[in-house]
Order: structure tokens, then C-alpha cells, then sequence
């Protein structure tokens, strides 16, 4: 297939995300923070802005971000955020809450996300509430951001009864993914947003899974294939998402491995020196594949077909790749039963009859779940 999934020329740059008078544009390349600026003048005008930016994100590309917005004549505040899951808490949206409202931001400016998945949730949350809603830029700087979270309108907080179970949908007007600013990601991370990319083939597109078998270095080199890979992924969310903004169907697909995965990130209190949400996804994509299998859904070659792709990228594909002892079933399955897909306390998972052929099922019996967990953690 080579290199050429995308050949429309524009559409391998800008992706756009149709949802009426709320459409916006998705920009993919090298160097966009630098021409951010002007980027976001055109699209929110010049008024005054607040970068909300992770101390680690903020000394890598807060200069380069401040000098554009500079350049276009667009003021902005800097609200920094402790890097990592436990920002996206009730304390941090409160005291970010509080920092527009002190530097006088007007319902008619905007507030920026530079950063990864938790920057974004947090700011777009905030962004939903500050003045009963504000405009919103993201401006990803993980992978992971760049193919999901910063697409879509999903944002939020965790409670201590599980991930992102507080939040709102708030789209962005706009979303940068300058794709330069991964080379400096360390390898665990961009391998963690690359769970995701393989998600969107494993969910409903099995020439992209192929294609990402046969590219997959490429992406990881930062070639032409990254940004490649990177455009087929947000089409595939964006698509999505058109389709059903606010999960009441198919936009619960995306979810391909996140039952599992987040109750993994709850059972390990959100420390990611032993579990990242990709490499959460990674396994639950695994577990559901598993699963899949054990109810008759697919055959063997499945499994060990997905197995082997997340594995030769170097993704935890097993309970026993995280580190640490893992809490009993039971509290696996009370964040389970957390989940937001879960109607009138029946679960429903993200299942697959093949590769590029998952399907929301409904009513899953729990126990059966609970007895598949239990062996798995018992292996």
C-alpha cells in the first residue's frame, strides 16, 4: 500500500470536525506553534487569551507559543498546572477557574490548552464553565492529544470514583497539532499515544491496522508516515464524532479498550510511573480482544494477530506488565461498574468480530466479566 492512505494533498494538513455552526478545523504539521498567532486571531479575532500549560510543557514550547501570540497582537495570561493525571481534580479547575476570573478574561476571549490529554481536559472543563462558556484552542503536544483527546469535545476531571466521570462537552474552535514538537516526547509516551492510532484500524478500519503494521517505524521516525498516520486518525474521530457528538450510539466505539483500561488506571490511583492511560488502552484493547474471543466472536489468529503489532511496538499487552500488585477483582469490577456506558447498571463493552470490526454491545453480564478478570489475574 506504501505511503499514500491520504493523497488528497490538503487533507493529509487540515481535517475538519462538521458539526454545523460549531465545525472547526484540525491543522497537522511541522512548526504550527510558531504561526499559531495568527492561527488563532483568524478563527477567535485578537482579544486577550489564557494559556493554561503543565510546568514540563511550559519549558519546552511556552516561549514559542508566547513570542506567536505576541507577533499577532494577541495578549495573553499563563496559568500552569502540576504535569501529570492528578491535575485533573476538583482543586486544580477551581484554582484555574479563579486565575481567568482575577486576570479579568471576558466571556468573548479565549483560553488555550498547551499541552497533552490532562492540560486539554482540564482546560476545555474549565473553558465550558469560566463566564457559562468560553472559546477554547487546543494545541496538543503528545501524540495521544494529538489523535483523541484534543478531538471531540470530551472534557473533564477524575473523581476518586473513577477517570473522567465529571466533566462536559465544550468543542474547540481550533486545533493545532504541530507534529514537530514530538520528537522531543519521550519514547514511553509517544509509544502510549500510539495505542490509540492502532485503536482507530482496530475500531473500524482494517487497511489503516495493515498499513500501520507495514509503516509503523516510520511513524516512530518522525517520516512523512507520522503526520500520515496522524491525519487518518483524526478523520477517523473526527467522522465519528459528526456522526454523534455526544456518544448516545456510535461515537461509544472509540471507547475499543478504555472499559478495561481505565479501571486498570483507577486500580493503580492514576500513578503513571506504573501505568500511563495509552498503555491502559493498550492492555484493554488486548482484554477486549481476549474477551471477544472467549465469547465466540473471533478466532486465535485475532488475538495473536493484535498481540503481536502492540508488542513489536513495545505496548504492555498483560496484567502482569504493570508494575506493582494490581487490587483484587472485585475493585476492578466497582470501577468497571463506574464506567460511563453502564445503563440502568448493565454493562456495556466495546466487542469485535475482526480486525476493523468492533461493535458496542449492551447488557453484558457482569459475571462473566468478573470471572475473565479473575483468571487473567490469577495467570
Amino acid at each position: 500500500m506504501g505511503n499514500t492512505m491520504l493523497e488528497e494533498t490538503a487533507a493529509a494538513n487540515a481535517v475538519q470536525v462538521m458539526l454545523d455552526d460549531r465545525s472547526y478545523d484540525i491543522l497537522i504539521g511541522r512548526g504550527l506553534i510558531e504561526t499559531a498567532g495568527e492561527e488563532i486571531a483568524e478563527t477567535v479575532g485578537r482579544g486577550r487569551v489564557a494559556v493554561i500549560t503543565d510546568e514540563t510543557v511550559a519549558a519546552l514550547h511556552l516561549s514559542a507559543l508566547s513570542d506567536s501570540l505576541d507577533r499577532a497582537g494577541i495578549v495573553h495570561t499563563v496559568l500552569r498546572v502540576p504535569a501529570g493525571e492528578k491535575s485533573k481534580c476538583f482543586p486544580e479547575f477551581e484554582r484555574l477557574c479563579d486565575g481567568i476570573l482575577e486576570a479579568k478574561l471576558e466571556r468573548g476571549d479565549a483560553i488555550v490548552a498547551l499541552g497533552g490529554g490532562v492540560v486539554g481536559d482540564l482546560a476545555g472543563f474549565v473553558a465550558s464553565a469560566v463566564r457559562r462558556g468560553m472559546d477554547f484552542i487546543q494545541v496538543p503536544t503528545t501524540l495521544l492529544a494529538q489523535v483523541d483527546s484534543s478531538v471531540g469535545g470530551k472534557t473533564g476531571i477524575n473523581s476518586r470514583y473513577g477517570k473522567n466521570l465529571i466533566g462536559a462537552f465544550h468543542q474547540p474552535r481550533l486545533v493545532l497539532a504541530d507534529t514537530a514538537v514530538l520528537d522531543s516526547l519521550p519514547i514511553r509516551d509517544f509509544r502510549a499515544g500510539y495505542a490509540e492510532v492502532a485503536k482507530y484500524g482496530l475500531l473500524g478500519d482494517g487497511a489503516f491496522f495493515s498499513w500501520l503494521e507495514a509503516n509503523w517505524t516510520g511513524v516512530f521516525n518522525g517520516g512523512p508516515e507520522r503526520d500520515e498516520a496522524i491525519a487518518r486518525s483524526c478523520k477517523a474521530k473526527a467522522d465519528i464524532v459528526a456522526a454523534d457528538e455526544r456518544e448516545a450510539g456510535r461515537r461509544a466505539l472509540l471507547n475499543l479498550g478504555h472499559t478495561f483500561g481505565h479501571a486498570l488506571e483507577a486500580a493503580v490511583a492514576y500513578e503513571t510511573v506504573r501505568l500511563v492511560h495509552g498503555e491502559g488502552v493498550s492492555i484493554g484493547m488486548m482484554l477486549a480482544h481476549e474477551f471477544s474471543e472467549r465469547l465466540g466472536l473471533i478466532e486465535p489468529d485475532t488475538v495473536e494477530r493484535v498481540e503481536k503489532h502492540l508488542s513489536e511496538v513495545g505496548l504492555p499487552i498483560g496484567l502482569a506488565q504493570i508494575p506493582g500488585q494490581l487490587p483484587p477483582v472485585d475493585t476492578l469490577m466497582d470501577a468497571i461498574m463506574q464506567d460511563k456506558k453502564v445503563s440502568r447498571g448493565e454493562l456495556t463493552f466495546i466487542l469485535t468480530r475482526g480486525v476493523g470490526e468492533a461493535f458496542v454491545e449492551k447488557a453484558v453480564d457482569p459475571a462473566t466479566v468478573r470471572a475473565f478478570l479473575l483468571e487473567k489475574l490469577e495467570a
